[in-house]
């Protein structure tokens, strides 16, 4: 992973959230001292000085020694009101939108890297979190669109009840929306929307080939059944099978979330299903489910990759395994930029067409998968 000790406290606010929560703090009190601000928000005095820096620059507050102070007659970004635009025909000064269903496994990467680009873009970000399988995120996007942002980039729940009220409200959605590893037809599927994805079912015939490449015929998938790309992934697979000409009849085993009680017990029972199938190499999504996976092989006397060959799906942790896993990574980082453009490629030519945008996966060799001898 790539935070240190210090970034991963930072993670608990992303940059943009909370350079807004201290702009907040600053106009409730008129002021505010470092020291508080790191402490409330649990940061270092440094990232508190960093952030009042930027906040300055924007004339939003006026940094004095040991803090700052708010600065008169000045606009709030997040204040519900018009657009203002920057010049006749150009993009929107003001705040984008984003909404995600998680920020503490898979969206990181892709929100620093959408802030680090709105950023460049002269714009601002305001982050809000969902959470997955979520019924309803109509009011969550009403409160972006309330706040005066000028688009939305949004990853809703878009399966079942939740997935229905998403699509009411992208049929009429009253700003420009990119969804993020997320597509979507409204209008009786006559209308698509602007979207960004990881190209998952690409990734899942890559897995295969690669395990083909190197003398496996008898292949299984182990999936959390908490993704809502299990099903790309899986067509993947099974497209690289039929390619192939290898059957699907191997192991195909859904694990629940990791905080349900059977989890172990679904991956024990999965690597059972691997012995008696006599299957030799899995495709295991995501991270956390392949490294513990692993643990529960060795413990039935399997040798990865001799035994059993292991690729994971995600590579958020499978390099700090033991053995290191060979791992499927989206790029998470190019997905959030790639959004960002497209988004504001939008607001600014709001009559173009809906652009649906597919990025491939990279496949990283480790030691958990090796020619068969």
């Amino acid at each position: 992973m790539d935070d240190d000790s210090t970034g991963a406290a930072e993670g608990r606010a992303l940059g943009a959230t909370r350079r807004a929560q201290i702009l907040a703090a600053i106009r409730r009190h008129g002021t505010a001292r470092v020291a508080d601000l790191a402490a409330q928000f649990g940061v270092t005095p440094v990232t508190v000085r960093r952030d009042l820096a930027d906040l300055d620059d924007a004339g939003l507050v006026t940094r004095v020694h040991g803090g700052a102070v708010v600065v008169e007659d000045q606009p709030d970004p997040t204040a519900p009101g018009p657009a203002r635009r920057s010049e006749p025909g150009g993009l929107p000064d003001g705040v984008i939108g984003m909404l995600v269903p998680s920020l503490s496994v898979y969206w990181p990467d892709i929100a620093r890297s959408v802030e680090s680009a709105v950023r460049d873009s002269g714009m601002r970000l305001l982050l809000h979190e969902s959470r997955y399988e979520a019924t309803d995120e109509r009011p969550d996007l009403d409160r972006l669109v309330g706040a005066g942002c000028v688009g939305i980039l949004a990853a809703p729940t878009m399966q079942g009840i939740g997935g229905e009220r998403a699509r009411e409200w992208l049929r009429d959605a009253p700003v420009p929306v990119v969804l993020v590893e997320r597509t979507a037809v409204v209008d009786g599927y006559r209308r698509a929307v602007d979207s960004v994805i990881s190209d998952h079912t690409l990734g899942g015939e890559m897995a295969a080939h690669h395990l083909v490449d190197l003398g496996h015929e008898q292949m299984g998938m182990v999936f959390s059944t908490h993704s809502p790309h299990a099903e790309e992934i899986q067509l993947g697979w099974r497209r690289a099978l039929h390619a192939r000409g290898l059957s699907e009849g191997g192991v195909l085993e859904p694990v629940p979330d990791r905080a349900h009680a059977d989890f172990d017990g679904a991956l024990a029972a999965a690597i059972e299903k691997v012995i008696a199938t006599r299957t030799t190499a899995l495709l295991v999504h995501s991270d956390p489910e392949a490294v513990r996976l692993v643990q529960h092989a060795e413990t039935r006397g399997l040798r990865v990759p001799e035994d059993l060959a292991v690729i994971s799906y995600d590579d958020e942790i499978a390099a700090l395994a033991s053995p290191p896993l060979t791992a499927l990574r989206p790029q998470r980082q190019e997905v959030g930029r790639a959004a960002v453009a497209v988004l504001l490629d939008r607001v600014a030519r709001p009559d173009r067409p809906v652009h649906r945008v597919a990025i491939s996966p990279t496949l990283v060799v480790r030691e958990s998968t090796a020619l068969r001898s």
